[in-house]
């Protein structure tokens, strides 16, 4: 079964700091709601510079870690303590300085190879109807987690949750991905984007072309926080 059509709010800022300030206060005014109602906070992370900054942001706030949960959208098969893998960016720039208990933080292990790692974490994922929260980037050439043009984006409903990812375009090639269906199953998406090689893969996002952006469908429609000038 296809999904629904990508259902988009295009929220603009004129400067990257404002985007991750309004992104910061959205992601803490989420886990306020979420665990006033439910007690957790399930949140899926990005990738990436503009995050860096918002995780760098949220070490700093006063919130009710213990009850944060914390996944990752993507990996790269490099070794677990490599410079360039998600997992360890966010530890640097927030997880290890904030009390989420670590059995909260839920890494995907990468290093033991694309297809093992795609198994394991699906088993990980496996007790979770909904993410409260996924955020998520895009590329120039429009991929979103380590979903890329021309490659598998597990869009139906009978998709894996998770992708083991061979001959990625960028490095390195080996890759592990939460699918876009998996990725849809969320209360809320935001997408954050800036930078200015972005801006032709905006302009085909919202010209309706098919890139892996668009593939990540939730019912509650995606919120995409942009500099205004990727608008032009």
């Amino acid at each position: 079964m296809s999904p629904p059509p990508q259902q988009c709010r295009w929220q603009k800022f004129n400067t990257t700091v404002e985007l991750e300030q309004a992104a910061t206060q959205a992601i803490l005014q989420a886990a306020l709601q979420d665990i006033s109602q439910r007690g957790t906070f399930h949140i899926v992370l990005a990738g990436g510079t503009t995050p860096r900054r918002i995780y760098e942001s949220l070490r700093k706030a006063d919130a009710d870690w213990a009850a944060w949960h914390v996944y990752f959208g993507d990996e790269r098969c490099l070794p677990a303590d490599h410079v360039d893998r998600n997992s360890w960016m966010a530890a640097q720039a927030w997880l290890n300085h904030v009390a989420i208990p670590l059995t909260h933080i839920y890494p995907i292990p990468a290093e033991n190879g694309p297809q093992a790692a795609a198994s394991a974490y699906a088993q990980t994922l496996a007790g979770i109807e909904l993410f409260d929260f996924v955020l998520l980037g895009l590329g120039e050439d429009g991929h979103t987690a380590s979903l890329f043009p021309g490659h598998e984006l597990g869009s139906t409903a009978d998709s894996p949750a998770v992708i083991a990812v061979e001959n990625a375009p960028k490095y390195p090639p080996q890759r592990v991905s939460l699918s876009a269906h998996r990725l849809s199953a969320a209360r809320k998406v935001m997408f954050m984007v800036s930078g200015a090689m972005k801006q032709q893969a905006v302009r085909d996002w919202r010209c309706g072309v098919a890139i892996p952006a668009a593939a990540i469908s939730p019912t509650s429609g995606v919120d995409v926080y942009l500099e205004a000038a990727l608008l032009v």
